[in-house]
């Protein structure tokens, strides 16, 4: 593991200076910090590279061994005043968070490097000397350091899953069991650039159109709670015959008794987002919520699409490699995550053990178009990678067009449910406001 030489201030104005080994510049940063010490600056002198056998877990540093040879120093009687560049390393090092931009530049960089023949250890201490980022760069020396004892990349990612999404670990997997990291790479930030783009696109029609639901909905609870019992209060004050509308009334007799017996309504608010949460976290509820996502309306089929074109992908990488089909779909189908889609692979796999058509699990699936399974079994006869490269080619153009469809359609929906509270809010609200500005309601008033 890397050597470092830390120097820190303690609560007391005590400088401290030691020289440690540790997983990660991070991992000692949050040590030194755990221990009410403030760093001022950790720089690496050396690393020592060793083949360790698989540990259950990776990056802890025993902060007792860091301070028990700690060498402390006081210097002068008065605290050492931290000066303004230490003061904002510091802040930085403290806040500064890893965003989807920094694993984008990352992958591209690593892409770049792999493909001019760098290998992984100078691929990545070239993009560490680069990165900017204080945090992710000792999330990236620990992966170095893992590459130097012989580890693979995606084993420490893995341990890393808040920062590197799991179908970006796994298809690294794929790349570095496959021998093709190079075209994983490129897949990676294919799959970053996708994301980032369905993300905008959906926060572009979902955002503007929920701050609009939420403005209607307070608007209506606002009017009902001070708007409409003010002119119940005109009508009774002058004594008029006028009432509110039918449904006016309704509605704040209804809002009136939630607000009595609020705890009512939250309880069994609270106990049934409960009961979905356990019944998910169950294996058979987990399984269901899976088949689930593959059959929702809207973006059922995208996301199918987008789960069975990345197992063809790495099928195709595997292959490419000269793998066996069995072993193909074996390591492949570390990049699913959905326990409908894994199920079929495995029925799949064992079909191949039995001799049997492994495409056939997925045409009996019913989520599989027959252009597809049709695609495969034509390959089996003829060149499997081959016609794998072109169905990737069709399944693109596929969640194009699947995606394309969820773009015209869900701004309609989203209008249909806000015009439809709209026209309650007219209903409820703003119809009674224009009876009291009419007037009319002075003439049953004064007996006109």
């Amino acid at each position: 593991m890397p050597i470092y030489m830390y120097k820190a201030v303690t609560k007391a104005g005590i400088i401290v200076r030691n020289k440690v080994e540790a997983s990660s510049k991070e991992m000692l940063m949050q040590s030194i910090k755990n221990n009410d010490l403030v760093p001022i600056s950790i720089e690496k002198l050396s690393e020592r590279i060793q083949k360790s056998t698989k540990k259950p877990k990776r990056n802890v540093t025993d902060i007792q061994e860091i301070m028990k040879n700690v060498n402390t120093t006081q210097l002068g009687v008065k605290k050492e005043t931290l000066t303004t560049k230490q003061k904002i390393n510091l802040y930085f090092a403290k806040s500064e968070k890893i965003t989807q931009r920094d694993l984008v530049v990352f992958t591209q960089n690593l892409y770049v490097l792999k493909k001019a023949n760098f290998n992984n250890v100078h691929a990545l201490d070239t993009i560490i000397q680069s990165t900017e980022n204080l945090t992710f760069k000792g999330i990236l020396e620990d992966i170095l350091a893992g590459v130097e004892a012989g580890d693979n990349m995606y084993t420490t990612m893995e341990y890393y899953s808040d920062i590197f999404p799991y179908i970006y670990t796994n298809m690294i997997k794929v790349g570095e069991l496959s021998g093709s990291l190079t075209n994983s790479l490129e897949q990676a930030v294919r799959y970053l650039d996708e994301t980032e783009v369905l993300t905008s696109k959906l926060k572009s029609i979902l955002i503007p159109n929920a701050i609009q639901f939420i403005l209607l909905i307070v608007l209506l609870l606002v009017g009902t709670l001070f708007a409409i019992p003010a002119i119940q209060g005109v009508f009774d004050e002058l004594g008029t015959q006028d009432t509110l509308p039918t449904i006016t009334l309704w509605f704040q007799a209804f809002v009136n008794k939630v607000i009595e017996y609020w705890y009512i309504p939250t309880s069994i608010l609270v106990i049934a987002i409960a009961s979905i949460i356990y019944y998910i976290h169950t294996p058979k509820g987990k399984y269901k919520f899976h088949e689930f996502k593959y059959k929702m309306p809207i973006f059922g089929d995208l996301i199918f699409a987008i789960d069975f074109s990345r197992f063809i992908k790495a099928m195709v990488l595997n292959l490419k490699n000269g793998v066996r089909i069995q072993d193909a779909i074996d390591v492949s189908k570390s990049v699913i995550k959905n326990l409908v889609m894994l199920s079929i692979i495995e029925r799949s796999m064992n079909n191949l053990v039995t001799g049997s058509s492994w495409i056939q699990p997925f045409e009996e699936s019913g989520l599989a178009k027959p252009m597809i399974t049709e695609m495969l079994n034509i390959g089996m006869q003829t060149d499997l990678t081959e016609m794998m490269e072109k169905l990737v080619e069709y399944m693109e153009i596929d969640i194009d067009n699947i995606m394309n469809k969820i773009m015209k359609l869900l701004p309609q929906i989203i209008y249909a449910i806000v015009g439809v509270l709209l026209i309650f809010f007219v209903l409820i609200v703003l119809v009674p406001c224009v009876q009291v500005y009419m007037g009319n309601f002075l003439f049953s008033a004064y007996g006109v």
